[in-house]
């Protein structure tokens, strides 16, 4: 019995995902959006480079142009320094996340802000963990 609960809560983990995304931005209804991003920490070490993905969720009625930006700490360099999303494009933006050979070792927070052409803006953050090369 206690196999059966434990293989249904790693089944049910398994099952929502890597990703967490943040409130609602855009108009009502659904007309709006969610910025997907990983909901466990990256890890880099100094000196290197990672690769995260960041989504772009609409809802069924956003058809708008969404400018992603990113506010990144020092020692850690982030490109393309920003993204813009058309209404047609699948929504997936690869983040290239290098870290600075002498970058603070430690947890850090990249801060992701999706701003549409009409409508409120939203945010969101992930977790990048350096550690030494």
């Amino acid at each position: 019995m206690n196999r059966v609960f434990v293989g249904t809560l790693i089944a049910a983990a398994a099952l929502t995902g890597c990703t967490k995304s943040s409130e609602e931005g855009g108009r009502a209804g659904n007309d709006t959006f969610r910025i997907g991003v990983p909901t466990l920490a990256t890890d880099v070490k100094q000196g290197e480079v990672q690769t995260v993905r960041v989504t772009l969720e609409r809802g069924a009625g956003f058809k708008q142009r969404v400018k992603l930006e990113w506010k990144v700490p020092a020692g850690l360099e982030v490109e393309p320094a920003d993204a813009t999303v058309q209404p047609g494009d699948k929504g997936d933006v690869q983040l290239k996340i290098t870290a600075a050979k002498d970058a603070a070792i430690g947890e850090h927070k990249i801060q992701v802000k999706g701003t549409p052409d009409k409508g409120e803006p939203t945010e969101t953050e992930f977790k990048i963990t350096v550690s030494a090369k």
